[in-house]
């Protein structure tokens, strides 16, 4: 079986692993078909991921094909199309016991705490494992894991119909939120640097888009909301500036929903989160989101529309994240495709 693997830092290989067999009665043997190229994949790449050891498989946006199951599996079978849920958890500490398994304290991510899924075959318990429509392409099946984390932050904002929504950032986690958001009913405001990604926002959905380059967002936002601040800002910027504007700007009995990992400290005053008793919320990853992004997945409610914009096969998976890494501006979402 092929796979890529990461050595250490800056180095990537192919290499010929045993190929993985059932071991467990709940076991699921997955042949892979997509896997999409994620940014935290990336970061294993550059050693900027401080979650991950080495070496590792990356790979957690996947869709396969089953090929074999354990005697204890009820609900899917060989030849059916899946998608992985990639997080592994242990059903007793404070955070699962509150429903939130994605922030367990013994949390594995397929693909960063351990092997993922960017080889030929994969055993996984079939609790992580999502049915998807036969006949949905894979290139719309492997989207629902990123979807999965527009769902979360949407979720954990609290986003309801005729809400104001700000997203910072149109890149692919941002392009994600915009079409949860817009499921739900909001008006979306999106902001980004690069027109390229700004249309795309806009073909998509987005009612309003600014150029950050180009105006101030502060000012263009309260503009747009007739000086109240959107209801719900969600940063997918990641930057203690962006985080620093959410607060600002989101207006009062808002919802400042925060995804980034930057260490960094923000200068936040407590006055603005006092006096208009602001929320600030973290998402991460997803909490039960996938079987409502996999069912909007399969009744064509949710779809791509030109995300995946570059394909590579396996043996070009070098070039692959290359080319991302080079192109930025240029990728919104990379996959690599398996036979």
């Amino acid at each position: 079986m092929k796979a890529v693997q990461i050595p250490e830092a800056m180095e990537l290989v192919i290499q010929d692993l045993e190929q993985p067999a059932i071991k467990n009665p709940d076991d699921v043997l997955v042949k892979v078909k997509r896997v999409g190229i994620c940014g935290s994949d990336m970061h294993i790449y550059h050693g900027t991921n401080p979650l991950a050891t080495y070496p590792r498989i990356p790979g957690h946006e996947v869709a396969g094909e089953v090929v074999e199951v354990g005697s204890a599996v009820k609900n899917v079978k060989p030849g059916d199309h899946v998608v992985v849920e990639p997080i592994r958890y242990c059903g007793e500490c404070y955070a699962c016991r509150k429903g939130r398994p994605n922030v367990c304290k013994s949390l594995s991510v397929f693909g960063v705490h351990e092997d993922g899924g960017m080889r030929e075959s994969f055993v996984l318990p079939e609790k992580q494992l999502h049915l998807v429509d036969p006949s949905l392409d894979w290139d719309e099946a492997v989207l629902a894991e990123p979807f999965t984390i527009g769902a979360q932050a949407v979720w954990r904002g609290g986003v309801e119909e005729g809400d104001t929504v700000l997203i910072q950032g149109s890149g692919p986690i941002g392009i994600c939120i915009l079409k949860i958001a817009k499921l739900q009913g909001a008006k979306v405001i999106m902001t980004d640097l690069e027109e390229e990604r700004l249309a795309f926002a806009k073909e998509n959905g987005a009612d309003e888009v600014i150029n950050a380059r180009e105006v101030s967002v502060e000012e263009r936002v309260m503009e747009l909301t007739d000086g109240e601040g959107p209801n719900v800002v969600i940063d997918a910027v990641c930057l203690p500036m962006t985080f620093e504007l959410g607060v600002n700007v989101v207006s009062p009995a808002g919802t400042v929903v925060v995804l980034g990992f930057d260490e960094r400290p923000s200068q936040i005053p407590q006055l603005p989160i006092t006096k208009k008793e602001v929320t600030i919320v973290g998402s991460r990853l997803q909490t039960n989101q996938f079987g409502k992004v996999v069912s909007l997945l399969n009744e064509r409610k949710l779809k791509g529309n030109g995300f995946i914009t570059h394909q590579f096969p396996l043996a070009q998976v070098k070039e692959a994240f290359t080319f991302v890494e080079k192109n930025p501006g240029e990728v919104r979402k990379a996959v690599i495709v398996f036979d």
